[in-house]
């Protein structure tokens, strides 16, 4: 497995709009509603591929990690998404060196990723790590693999 970086940091926040709105401005940028993946997870959420941002907003009366980090500490960063060339192969490691492995959180096939991702890659899986593993932070390992230009 090897290290690609940092695909984008999350973000906690009450009002999705409003962070979307406040966030589109204040980077000049534009995101896309990728509610539909996320509501199982009672969330809704937006990302900003090009800023590296992805803002999660709990889902009213559905209990979600996001709810307790906001009632816990607020508004802010929960965590930060990294991507390797062998995601499955990092959940391995993970799990030998006894960090949980909470959830495959994405698992996307190209048809879902045409709808709802822009078509911008040919594999799109993600894990959530535990965080009380990972020093209390969400920690999100992917594989996030764009579309060869011409594709």
């Amino acid at each position: 497995m090897r290290p690609m970086g940092v695909n984008r940091v999350v973000m906690a926040v009450k009002d999705l709009d409003r962070a979307v709105a406040h966030y589109s401005r204040l980077l000049n940028t534009s995101f896309i509603d990728v509610s539909a993946g996320a509501e199982p997870f009672g969330l809704s959420a937006a990302i900003s591929f090009d800023a590296g941002i992805e803002l999660c907003a709990p889902l009213p009366g559905r209990d979600s990690f996001v709810k307790k980090f906001i009632d816990q500490h607020g508004e802010g960063i929960t965590g930060v998404v990294f991507v390797v060339d062998d995601v499955d192969q990092a959940r391995d490691v993970a799990e030998k060196m006894g960090v949980g492995v909470l959830a495959v959180i994405a698992d996307y096939d190209q048809a879902y990723i045409d709808e709802h991702l822009e078509g911008r890659y040919k594999k799109y899986k993600e894990y959530m790590l535990n965080p009380a593993d990972t020093s209390g932070a969400v920690v999100i390992v992917g594989q996030i693999e764009p579309k060869q230009a011409g594709m």
